[in-house]
């Protein structure tokens, strides 16, 4: 689950990490109270959108007048704004942020997230703040410091001391790191972060390490420990049928292509949609109906589905363990006869219950393309798709 930067920023305030102090709006009018509110001389307008890339794409205005605030708060807000992160239809800007200004004398990158290798919380520190790290990544490769922090331990005055040393801070702005690094590990564990990331963390010229930007994401399997995170949710700017997923606890992502997926098993379903791609298309969706999923589930799953325009045909591919073969079809069964079938759909079942499975669907009377494997049922979905 993802968060907005001021939310970002008022979770770290309760830890004690050093922000800058902004006002969150929603209307013109409340930007410029907020402005009045902070005090001048100068404030920052930021677009809060769920992507990187704002300043690129004109949403992160430096502004010095409370009608400038206004002016850039009006042109922001409801803007779509367009980034690398955001895909060709962009976002649209339903709130903004307004922040005090500050005097940056030098700009850092500096994040946390899960080390899947390690199983730690692994630090990733650059010199070269407000870039893409994935640029410096690929250019300045040395100019990164990657660390992971024992959890019996927490962080240690070593860590500080190296990164320090790769930030080439000193004296009091060298311990002024020191007190970050385990502030931002304590935010990081005790709200369950999947991952922090601080770009840019400047030095101001009177000598304070800020963090100026903040991206939050968390762990959702362990949102049901904090529900004042949950609170935070903003629907808008999440896909509505990602939305709906969420509510039969099915694994769904949107995706670009035109063929639906439903799938049990998340390494099924990435094999399924690569071998989409191999006879020459691209699916509409990654979805992951799980082990324990009843008929109701099985159904939403696919009124999901079919509630795409850009689905032109659907591949169920279930391979029964846990999942028995004839929950699924039952469950398409009922939701194809209660939204209709308007497009290809093939499937594919084995394992638990196969027989019953397709013995169900041959005798529902819908117009379903039964296959014998998936090399054949990818096959089968993507030439009834291009024949369509």
């Amino acid at each position: 689950m993802n968060i907005h930067e001021y939310q970002a920023k008022a979770i770290l305030r309760e830890f004690g990490v050093p922000v800058p102090r902004g006002m969150p709006a929603f209307s013109v009018d409340e930007a410029v109270k907020g402005a009045e509110q902070l005090g001048g001389p100068v404030w920052v307008v930021k677009a809060q959108i769920h992507a990187g890339g704002r300043g690129k794409a004109g949403g992160v205005k430096v502004v010095k007048s409370l009608d400038e605030v206004k002016r850039e708060a009006a042109r922001i807000l409801g803007s779509r704004l367009v980034t690398h992160q955001t895909g060709p239809h962009g976002k649209t800007v339903h709130r903004i942020y307004v922040e005090e200004g500050s005097a940056i004398d030098r700009e850092f990158y500096l994040s946390a997230l899960v080390d899947r290798e390690t199983s730690r919380v692994a630090f990733v520190v650059s010199s070269e703040g407000g870039m893409e790290i994935e640029q410096v990544a690929r250019t300045a490769p040395e100019k990164i410091l990657t660390f992971s922090v024992d959890p019996a331990t927490g962080i240690m005055p070593h860590h500080a001391r190296r990164v320090a040393q790769v930030l080439r801070l000193s004296g009091d702005l060298g311990k002024q790191i020191e007190g970050l690094l385990p502030k931002l590990y304590a935010a990081f564990v005790q709200k369950d972060m999947s991952l922090l990331e601080i770009n840019p963390l400047v030095v101001t010229k009177e000598g304070r390490i800020v963090c100026l930007d903040a991206k939050v994401s968390f762990d959702t399997n362990a949102l049901y420990r904090h529900p004042e995170i949950v609170a935070l949710r903003d629907l808008t700017e999440e896909d509505e049928k990602e939305i709906e997923a969420s509510k039969y606890d099915l694994n769904y992502i949107a995706l670009d292509g035109s063929i639906g997926c439903m799938v049990n098993g998340a390494g099924l379903a990435m094999a399924t949609m690569d071998i989409i791609k191999l006879y020459g298309m691209t699916p509409a969706n990654f979805l992951d109906v799980g082990g324990g999923a009843t008929k109701e589930k099985v159904a939403a799953a696919f009124k999901i589905i079919t509630s795409d325009p850009n689905v032109k045909g659907i591949l169920v591919n279930i391979f029964g363990g846990i999942m028995k073969c004839d929950v699924i079809a039952e469950g398409v069964v009922a939701a194809v006869k209660d939204v209709g079938l308007k497009v290809p759909l093939v499937v594919r079942l084995e394992g638990t219950n196969v027989d019953l499975g397709k013995k169900i669907i041959a005798e529902s009377g819908l117009n379903v393309t039964p296959a014998d494997d998936l090399d054949d049922a990818a096959q089968k979905i993507v030439g009834l798709v291009k024949a369509a």
